[in-house]
């Protein structure tokens, strides 16, 4: 087992440490974290719940050198309703994410966008047809890895009776059945995400409120859902993510003890505003290219 408190303990500054026999981690203030980590071990898996996003987290951001499809990207190119559902969800497309990536326009000004875009591509999607049984080709058809590690980490949560709240701009009928392939769709995960209301032949026939796009998650507030009963008390949260926004999953929440990891899959993003040096003043441990859910493993392993 790695030290990762000791490693860098010492070093002047508050500078970063890359520990490279661990995929290239960076943990940028090593005493800040071993002060949190030590919290949060004290504390036990009584204390603790696990809030994450769910693609390019949990899952692999590139699989064979190509960036892995989103789950709307998924049914878009699979022809799953033929040439004029997909015309129409490439113009959605090319419409709304170049804003999404507009780094010269706020956050306030491209929210609400995203929003029409979600709830358009979603009312899309019922309009054609979408179904259980396309949810369940798509999980099966193995588009989606996930990041080595992150089966064995939901595992060891279930096992300890830690808390697992997934909070995805995806469709979530498609996160929770490629958990329950894998065998991991357990008992003590929640998801918070895109979830559509399905008839009796399973066909989808409503999207579920709270729609959430991927600017509006410090809007989606934990204590307005069931879940925030079984995590009241728990206030020691690690949280996994791979945007800056991803951090906002706590808005709304009472913690004692944070500490937040985040996945730097590539050198810069779409938009091409955040660059690694940002990541670092906002991420409490930063895991390089794309790498493997190890270190939350030991880490997790300490406290639970």
């Amino acid at each position: 087992m790695v030290d990762y408190t000791l490693l860098g303990a010492g070093s002047q500054n508050n500078s970063s440490v890359v520990i490279k026999n661990m995929e290239h981690i960076i943990i940028p203030n090593p005493e800040r974290f071993a002060e949190i980590k030590k919290r949060i071990i004290e504390g036990g898996a009584e204390k603790l719940h696990v809030l994450t996003d769910f693609d390019r987290t949990l899952t692999k951001a590139y699989v064979n050198g190509q960036e892995s499809s989103t789950s709307f990207a998924q049914i878009r190119n699979g022809g799953y309703f033929g040439s004029e559902y997909i015309d129409k969800a490439q113009e959605l497309f090319a419409k709304y994410h170049p804003i999404e990536i507009d780094s010269n326009m706020s956050r306030d000004e491209r929210a609400p966008l995203m929003m029409e875009w979600w709830i358009k591509h979603l009312d899309l999607l019922i309009k054609y047809g979408f179904n259980k049984k396309i949810v369940n080709e798509i999980a099966s058809s193995g588009y989606i890895n996930f990041r080595q590690g992150s089966l064995e980490l939901l595992k060891s949560l279930y096992e300890k009776n830690v808390p697992v709240i997934i909070m995805s701009a995806g469709l979530g009928d498609m996160v929770l059945e490629n958990l329950r392939i894998k065998n991991s769709l357990y008992g003590n995960i929640c998801p918070i995400t895109n979830l559509f209301e399905f008839d009796a032949e399973g066909k989808a026939v409503k999207s579920v409120e709270p729609i959430i796009h991927s600017m509006n998650k410090h809007e989606i507030l934990i204590p307005g859902f069931p879940i925030f009963e079984k995590i009241k008390d728990r206030k020691n949260v690690l949280l996994l993510g791979d945007t800056l926004e991803d951090i906002e999953m706590i808005d709304g929440f009472e913690y004692d003890n944070f500490l937040k990891i985040g996945f730097f899959n590539e050198e810069k993003s779409a938009s091409g505003d955040i660059d690694l040096e940002t990541f670092k003043k906002k991420y409490d441990v930063i895991i390089l290219n794309d790498g493997s859910m190890d270190f939350v493993n030991e880490l997790c392993g300490e406290i639970i």
